[in-house]
C-alpha cells in the first residue's frame, strides 16, 4: 500500500498539556467528584479503563484540564511512551501527572486515534526515546514532544489504516482465544492419557 504522507511537528496539530499536578501522592476519596486517569488505566489497544480510574478531590487553584472524548492520552514516563484515544468520560476527568493530555487542533487533519497509533509504532517510538531525558527514569518534556515529527497522511487514508488496526487487533484476539482453547484441549488430553494408565492421583 502506498502512502502519501507530510511531516508535521505534533505542536501544529496539537494541544499538549500537563497532567493536573497533584502535590505528593493522589489520595482516593470515595465521594470525591473527579476521576482520575493514571498510567495504570490507559492500554494502547484497550483505551482507558474508566472502571479502575481512582476517584479523587481536587485541590489547590489550578483549572483543571478536564478529558473529553477525542482527547488522547500519552504515558510520559518509563520505558515505552504509549498512547490511546479518550473514550467518553462516565463522569468529569483528569488525567495524573505521569500523563500527557493531548487534543487536536486540527480536526480537518487528523483523526485522533491515528495520531494514538502512530505514536505507538516504531518509528514514533525511536524519535519519542531519543528526545527522553533522565538518568533512572526517562521521560518526555512537553516542549520536546511538541517539536515531534510524525508524518500525517490523508483523513481517508488515515481512516483505512485505523480499520486494518482494528482487523489485526480482532485477528490478535482470535488467535489468543484458539490457543487458550488448545491448550485446554491438550490438558485435558494429557489428563486421559493419564487415567487410562492408571496413573490418575499419583
Amino acid at each position: 500500500m502506498s502512502i502519501d504522507a507530510y511531516a508535521v511537528q505534533l505542536g501544529e496539530v496539537l494541544e499538549i498539556r500537563a497532567g493536573f499536578p497533584f502535590r505528593g501522592a493522589i489520595e482516593e476519596a470515595p465521594d470525591g467528584g473527579t476521576l482520575v486517569v493514571q498510567m495504570k488505566d490507559v492500554d494502547p489497544l484497550a483505551g482507558v479503563a474508566w472502571e479502575s480510574a481512582m476517584r479523587a478531590q481536587l485541590r489547590g487553584r489550578k483549572v483543571p484540564s478536564w478529558l473529553q472524548a477525542g482527547d488522547l492520552l500519552l504515558a510520559a514516563r518509563g520505558a515505552r511512551f504509549y498512547s490511546a484515544p479518550v473514550s467518553p468520560p462516565p463522569e468529569p476527568a483528569v488525567c495524573g501527572p505521569h500523563l500527557l493530555h493531548l487534543r487536536l487542533k486540527v480536526p480537518d487533519r487528523a483523526l485522533a486515534a491515528f495520531v494514538a497509533w502512530q505514536l505507538n509504532q516504531p518509528p514514533a517510538q525511536r524519535r519519542l526515546h531519543a528526545a527522553a531525558e533522565g538518568s533512572s527514569q526517562l521521560s518526555v518534556r512537553v516542549g520536546e514532544l511538541a517539536k515531534l515529527v510524525l508524518a500525517l497522511p490523508p483523513l481517508h487514508q488515515q481512516a483505512r489504516i485505523l480499520a486494518l488496526a482494528d482487523a489485526a487487533a480482532r485477528e490478535r484476539q482470535l488467535l489468543t482465544r484458539m490457543l487458550t482453547l488448545r491448550e485446554v484441549q491438550l490438558a485435558a488430553l494429557a489428563q486421559d492419557i493419564d487415567q487410562n494408565a492408571g496413573l490418575s492421583g499419583r
